[in-house]
């Protein structure tokens, strides 16, 4: 597709008549287009169509497919095609204004070959909206200072065209299709909300907790099955509810499962304890669970009047999944990657109950 016909090339795409003069000397004036040109346009006509048809069912599927290669083969066989027709065009042609400059002479002044790779530079970034990295991929795959300019207009137009249509590129409208709680750095709001106002659950509904040394293995377990949360915070009582840390919820599975296994004497009513030193136990009770060794007792915590903005910034610069809100050391709810974004899709007016992260 990207490959200049020569003299001695005599494939399809390169099936052109040249005038020769004498036996050593080739003069390309009237290059007219075999019969083989006509019939590569058709295949690449068809070709055209069965790739798109394929690249739109495999796009997504769980093969190694993917959309980077195919968008390449895509714009380098329309724009094949295009180079074709404008050749056709400027050697019927030659003496319009817009062909007047360089083909006048009835040389041949177009070349199909970068019309393929311009092409394959329009399609790849109106995708992926990328720009200077594709310019910088293109070069690479040509290795032609020459074309720069060319592939360099025809990414920042494909880009200003895909924008026009939609502000997302294929990979970001797939995450959203998907329902990947993806936080976009690059995208900027205007807050006005307080951690209060977003952290789950609000003030009038219960909070799932754990206490440091009063739950027993029941209630662990039963807890852990009536939610869903990847963590529990651990507080001193729900009296108080002071925070101690946090506990994920794959850690303490492991954990009880593998104290059911090597601990002898462990039962249901047995306590767990996620403090280091062991409270006065009554001696006839069951041998109680030590869980410190899995608690963090230093995890993120904002207070309830942190203006949003500033949580956005922390899960975006810091990759957090949660953060815990408190006031005056006490425990009040926690803020989720996906609470965040249930936010920012209440900020720009999309329906946030329609919006569902995996």
């Amino acid at each position: 597709l990207f490959s200049q016909c020569g003299v001695s090339d005599s494939y399809g795409l390169c099936d052109y008549v040249y005038t020769r003069n004498n036996v050593t000397r080739v003069v390309e004036e009237s290059s007219a287009a075999g019969p083989g040109v006509y019939q590569a346009v058709i295949l690449l006509i068809l070709a055209l169509i069965f790739k798109l048809v394929t690249t739109v069912f495999t796009f997504g599927m769980k093969v190694p497919c993917g959309l980077f290669i195919p968008s390449l083969c895509l714009g380098g066989i329309v724009g094949r095609i295009v180079g074709i027709g404008v050749q056709r065009l400027a050697l019927q042609y030659p003496h319009i204004w817009v062909f007047g400059g360089e083909c006048a002479s009835g040389d041949d002044c177009i070349t199909p070959g970068l019309y393929a790779m311009v092409g394959a530079a329009a399609v790849l970034g109106g995708v992926t909206r990328m720009t200077v990295s594709l310019v910088v991929i293109m070069f690479e795959l040509t290795g032609g200072v020459r074309y720069i300019v060319p592939l360099m207009a025809a990414a920042m137009a494909s880009k200003w065209v895909g924008d026009a249509l939609g502000r997302q590129g294929v990979y970001d409208a797939h995450i959203n299709l998907n329902g990947y709680p993806f936080l976009d750095s690059k995208e900027e709001f205007a807050h006005t909300a307080l951690a209060a106002d977003v952290m789950q659950p609000k003030r009038s509904e219960p909070l799932s907790i754990l206490t440091q040394d009063s739950m027993t293995v029941d209630d662990v377990e039963a807890l852990l099955k009536d939610t869903e949360h990847k963590g529990i915070p651990v507080v001193v009582s729900r009296e108080s509810q002071y925070l101690v840390g946090f506990v994920l919820r794959r850690d303490l599975n492991l954990a009880i499962d593998n104290a059911k296994r090597t601990m002898e004497g462990l039962r249901g009513d047995s306590l767990v304890l996620f403090v280091s030193t062991p409270p006065n136990l009554n001696p006839a009770a069951p041998p109680p669970l030590y869980l410190a060794r899995i608690l963090d007792m230093a995890p993120i915590t904002i207070t309830d009047q942190t203006p949003m903005e500033t949580v956005v910034d922390m899960f975006r610069k810091l990759g957090l999944r949660q953060t815990l809100v408190t006031h005056n050391g006490r425990l009040l709810g926690v803020i989720t990657k996906k609470d965040v974004l249930h936010y920012i899709k209440q900020i720009i007016n999309e329906d946030p109950p329609t919006a569902t992260f995996n």
